[in-house]
């Protein structure tokens, strides 16, 4: 068949199942017809980034937290950022991006563990990404007890709005305050606040999103059936791009006491965090013990609604092993507690306005979800494991308890799955130096991974959707659509039973698949 012929065949193909063709003259023609595109809706030219730009490497890096991302090479980089400053900013890139074959990654300015917000692995793939960090107001209604909050705010910026204009106010979101809202809402979001009051997207009652067509909607322009998918359901790289969220604040007391308390292997660390599994989930909801395991130490770090004469007699029945005495004791206003449990007892509440935290070394992210108590030989087995990765980086593991509030709501109420009987999360992060690629110590995570697989959650083996990781599975593209099929596995890790109707939902409100990444939703159609 001649090449003539070939092409023919290709194009008329593709001009029924919306296929993508690899032509670099058509790719630059169609990337210098969207930035016209763009000027001519009225987005001044300083706030469009082309590659030619002398901003434009600044601008890529300003969020990107993991070191093994700044080689820019390694993947696809955006054709140019928008730095919006307006929501009709948001809706110029979404509508030029439809005319001229451009997608859009919404990019919030906080932390993003695959970088997908800004870069993409497929080297065939046109995109812009609209950057929203300077779209980050906060506007607080005390008297109503609920905020607007843009999707570029910190949480530490949406925390300290909050305290300014009343003290008595808090919100149960993350507690790192460099993560950003909009990525942080739509995946969930957990705190120290998890067990009192449930995640953030519990919280949420209203919001503003452009859609695929370039509309902009609220909740009741939106539907019940999108409302619910952003809450929870990656809305920020499947649905649309959320402006604005409206939340529901939760009220928080004059005083709360923080402690850490520190244990090694060689004192006992393990029967205590065998213990710990088994009380923390079912403590009162007042409180939030969290562990931090690193190959030597295990901190038992925690938060608790009322003060330390308080909080002593409830350990000593509830968890007497820890042996907490009043000198673990730190009190503090709730406000405090944020740059306390992030940055050290040195911080001030002033440091969670600082947006820059990038890591000095490469860093992989993975999580669990632990259904049923895991015995002591194993634990045992565990920090054998990690006293080995000394040799190779550095590791941690994150483990929050779950139960109280957080698991009384039916998992089917928002996209985000993990509730009921569900004992605690653990986040896995592998830490390295040089190499980005970490060969030894990537090998060596992915080791201890399999090895807690008859530990942890089964059919399927859960997920954090807001710790995203890329091991777990692709999207694949076919006929130009993002495959149900494929996307399955890891969707099902990440959103049980309500991936499906994630799916539907995205077949309805965006059946092109305008808005798609590595692991954004595919549509379902039935």
């Amino acid at each position: 068949m001649s090449h003539s012929k070939t092409l023919l065949l290709v194009i008329t193909f593709c001009i029924f199942s919306s296929c993508y063709i690899p032509n670099p003259t058509i790719a630059h023609d169609s990337s210098k017809s969207f930035i016209h595109c763009l000027t001519k809706k009225s987005i001044p030219p300083w706030l469009i980034h082309t590659r030619s730009s002398s901003s434009y490497t600044s601008i890529l890096k300003s969020s990107i937290r993991n070191p093994k991302f700044l080689n820019t090479a390694a993947s696809t980089t955006p054709l140019c950022i928008v730095t919006a400053k307006k929501t009709s900013h948001i809706q110029a890139a979404v509508v030029c991006g439809r005319r001229h074959r451009v997608r859009v990654r919404a990019r919030s300015g906080g932390h993003d563990y695959e970088g997908l917000s800004y870069r993409a692995e497929d080297r065939r793939e046109q995109f812009a990404v609209v950057d929203l960090s300077e779209m980050r107001s906060v506007r607080v209604d005390a008297a109503d007890g609920t905020a607007w909050v843009q999707s570029g705010a910190t949480l530490g910026e949406l925390y300290h709005a909050i305290w300014s204009h009343e003290p008595g106010l808090g919100f149960p979101a993350g507690v790192c305050p460099t993560v950003g809202v909009g990525g942080h809402f739509s995946g969930g979001g957990f705190g120290m606040l998890q067990r009192k009051h449930g995640l953030a997207v519990d919280h949420v009652v209203n919001a503003t999103l452009v859609d695929a067509r370039g509309d902009l909607l609220d909740r009741d322009a939106m539907g019940e059936d999108l409302f619910w998918a952003i809450r929870g359901g990656g809305g920020g790289g499947s649905f649309g791009i959320v402006v604005s969220w409206h939340i529901k604040l939760v009220p928080v007391p004059a005083t709360v006491t923080v402690f850490d308390v520190a244990r090694t292997p060689e004192h006992g660390a393990i029967d205590v965090l065998t213990k710990w599994q088994e009380i923390a989930p079912r403590m009162p909801e007042d409180i939030m013990v969290r562990v931090i395991a690193e190959p030597h130490r295990v901190t038992f770090e925690g938060m608790y609604l009322g003060t330390c004469d308080e909080l002593l007699p409830l350990m000593h029945h509830q968890f007497p092993d820890l042996a907490m005495i009043r000198g673990d004791c730190n009190e503090m206003r709730w406000i405090e507690s944020i740059p306390y449990i992030h940055l050290g007892s040195n911080a001030t509440v002033a440091d969670i306005l600082n947006r820059s935290s990038i890591s000095r070394v490469n860093t992989k992210n993975r999580s669990d979800y632990v259904r049923n108590t895991i015995p002591n030989h194993i634990w045992k087995k565990i920090f054998t494991m990690l006293q080995q990765v000394t040799n190779l980086g550095e590791f941690q593991m994150y483990i929050d308890p779950y139960g109280a509030k957080i698991s009384s709501i039916h998992e089917s109420a928002t996209p985000f799955p993990h509730r009921e009987g569900v004992l605690y999360n653990i986040q896995y992060i592998t830490y390295w130096n040089g190499d980005a690629n970490g060969t030894l110590a990537l090998k060596w995570s992915r080791d201890l991974y399999k090895f807690m697989e008859p530990h942890v959650s089964k059919n399927p083996r859960e997920a954090y959707a807001n710790y995203r990781d890329l091991d777990l599975g692709r999207n694949k593209v076919v006929n130009g659509i993002s495959s149900y099929h494929y996307a399955r596995v890891w969707g099902k890790r990440y959103f049980r039973h309500n991936f499906e109707r994630l799916a539907t939902v995205k077949a309805k409100v965006d059946p092109d698949d305008y808005f798609r990444n590595e692991q954004s939703i595919p549509p379902l159609f039935k």
